[in-house]
């Protein structure tokens, strides 16, 4: 790997790394909005349309527009339009797990679940990924998330 290719995935990786560190803040305000509210599906709707709000005001000032070519529907594969309803399941899930199992250990469940169907979906290929069979080390690496979840569960 030369050094420039290095340093570009290493930038990405603290990309990733920031971004998962929203999870849990999110988590943790939409269970506080949910109890403001009264509703776990009513304070998921409210944090969408905030997020959908700042999305179009994004569009605007970085790509001037706010639509596009509608005859990609009937082309383009069923999956590609069911992001945002996996995201409610996300989202909403989220809200709901947070007040029973807490911030540490409903984090470490979804990360568990994501790790899960993201070996399967790279062993596979699905949705079009470069597909990277299971081995070993992968499986090692999922068992000792698993034990760590045990561990911050009774500890």
């Amino acid at each position: 790997m030369s050094k420039k290719s290095f340093m570009l995935t290493s930038v990405f990786l603290l990309w990733g790394v920031a971004a998962g560190m929203v999870s849990p803040a999110q988590t943790s305000i939409n269970a506080k909005l949910r109890v403001a509210v009264d509703s776990p599906f009513l304070a998921s709707l409210i944090s969408f349309a905030i997020g959908t709000l700042l999305l179009v005001l994004i569009i605007l000032i970085m790509e001037h527009r706010l639509k596009f070519d509608l005859r990609i529907i009937p082309k383009s594969r069923w999956w590609i339009w069911i992001g945002g309803p996996l995201g409610v399941i996300f989202v909403t899930s989220n809200i709901l797990l947070l007040p029973i199992l807490g911030a540490e250990l409903t984090v470490t469940a979804i990360l568990c679940g994501q790790m899960m169907i993201a070996l399967i979906i790279d062993h596979f290929g699905w949705f079009g990924v470069t597909q990277h069979k299971i081995n070993w080390q992968r499986i090692v690496g999922f068992a000792l998330m698993i034990t760590g979840i045990v561990l911050i569960q009774h500890f």
